[in-house]
C-alpha cells in the first residue's frame, strides 16, 4: 500500500480517536476487531477523500428492533469457497411494492446489522482472517413493472448502504432475468461507476454453471439450482429453501432482534408502526439512473405511473 495511502488511513483513524463517545461506539460496532480493513473500505468507496469517509454511519435509533416484518426475501444460502457469505435475495417476488417503506428500509438495516455484527465477524474467527464483505445472488424471478415503479425506493436503500455498509459486496450475481430488466439493465449499465459495474454479473438463466465454479451446490439458492427453476417462497421447506422462516438464518436473526430489542427498551413503549426513517438524498449519479430507467419503462406504456413515483419525494410510514 503506496505511502498516500496510508496517509489517508492515519488521518481518519485520527479523526475516529477523536470522535465523542457515541462515535466511538458506533465505530467498534462497525469494524467488529478490524479497524484498519473498515477505515479502508470507508476510504475506498469515497475515493479516498478522508473527509467523506469520515460521515460514519448514524447510530441505530432503538426502535430499528421493533418490528419485523416480511416485507423483502433474503436469505443466507451458504459460503463461497473463499468463506464470504451468500445471500439470496429474491427481487422479483419482494413486496416492497406493497410494503411500508419504512419498514422495508427497517429489515434491510436489521439484515445488514445482523450481517456485520454476527455473520461476519463469526465467519472471520472461523476462517482466522478478516472476511469483511459478502456475495448476492439476485433472484428476478416474477419482476414486475410495479416493482420497477419503486425506483424512489431503489435509490433510498441504494444511499443508505452508500453511507453505512460501503464496500460490504464483493459481486452482484443477477439471475434469472426477465427482459424488462435487461432493457434496464442496457441503458444503466453504462451509468455505473467502473468500480460498481466490475461487481456486477447478469448471468444467463438461473446462474447454476457459472455459480458453481465459486461455490459448492449445497450453497446455491433454491432459485439456482435446477436451470429455469425460477424462485418461490415455498419451492423447498426448511433448510433447503433460505427464504424459508423455519431456515437458521432466520431463526438466528429474529433471536438477535430481540435480543437488541431487549437492550434498547425504553422508559416508554414505542407504539407499533412508529418507526422513521431519515432518508439520505440520493447522489446525482442515483438520480440520473432513475431518470433513465423511468425513460426505459416509458417505452413499455407506464410512464405515467413511473412519473408519480419518482416524483413522490414524501413518503410516509404506517
Amino acid at each position: 500500500m503506496g505511502v498516500a495511502f496510508q496517509d489517508a488511513i492515519d488521518q481518519l483513524q485520527a479523526l475516529m480517536d477523536q470522535g465523542s463517545e457515541p462515535l466511538q461506539a458506533t465505530f467498534q460496532n462497525v469494524h467488529q476487531g478490524y479497524i484498519t480493513e473498515t477505515l479502508v473500505r470507508f476510504l475506498k468507496a469515497r475515493d479516498w477523500n478522508v473527509s467523506k469517509a469520515h460521515k460514519m454511519k448514524p447510530i441505530i435509533p432503538p426502535d430499528l428492533y421493533r418490528a419485523v416484518r416480511d416485507s423483502q426475501l433474503i436469505g443466507l444460502s451458504g459460503y463461497s469457497r473463499e468463506g464470504l457469505p451468500v445471500f439470496a435475495i429474491g427481487v422479483g417476488l419482494s413486496t416492497f411494492d406493497k410494503a411500508s417503506v419504512h419498514y422495508y428500509v427497517q429489515s434491510h438495516i436489521q439484515v445488514n446489522e445482523y450481517r456485520d455484527r454476527v455473520i461476519l465477524p463469526t465467519t472471520s474467527k472461523k476462517h482466522g482472517r478478516p472476511i469483511t464483505t459478502c456475495v448476492k445472488v439476485l433472484d428476478m424471478t416474477g419482476l414486475k413493472l410495479s416493482a420497477l415503479n419503486q425506483i424512489k425506493l431503489l435509490t433510498i436503500i441504494s444511499s443508505i448502504d452508500d453511507l453505512n455498509y460501503p464496500e460490504k459486496t464483493n459481486t452482484y450475481y443477477i439471475v434469472n432475468v426477465p427482459y424488462i430488466f435487461s432493457a434496464c439493465w442496457k441503458v444503466v449499465k453504462p451509468l455505473l461507476q467502473e468500480r460498481t459495474r466490475k461487481k456486477v454479473q447478469v448471468l444467463p438463466g438461473s446462474g447454476r454453471d457459472e455459480l458453481l465454479k465459486i461455490m459448492d451446490y449445497s450453497s446455491l439458492p433454491h432459485f439456482c439450482r435446477q436451470e429455469g427453476s425460477g424462485s418461490s417462497r415455498h419451492s423447498d421447506s426448511g433448510s433447503e429453501n433460505c427464504y424459508s422462516l423455519d431456515h437458521p438464518f432466520h431463526q438466528e436473526l429474529y433471536n438477535f432482534i430481540r435480543q437488541q430489542s431487549r437492550l434498547h427498551e425504553s422508559a416508554e413503549p414505542i407504539k407499533q408502526g412508529s418507526f422513521h426513517v431519515d432518508f439520505p438524498e440520493p447522489k446525482a449519479e442515483e438520480s440520473e439512473i432513475a431518470q433513465t430507467i423511468q425513460s426505459e419503462l416509458n417505452k413499455f406504456g407506464n410512464g405515467n405511473v413511473v412519473s408519480n413515483s419518482l416524483n413522490n419525494l414524501k413518503i410516509n410510514g404506517d
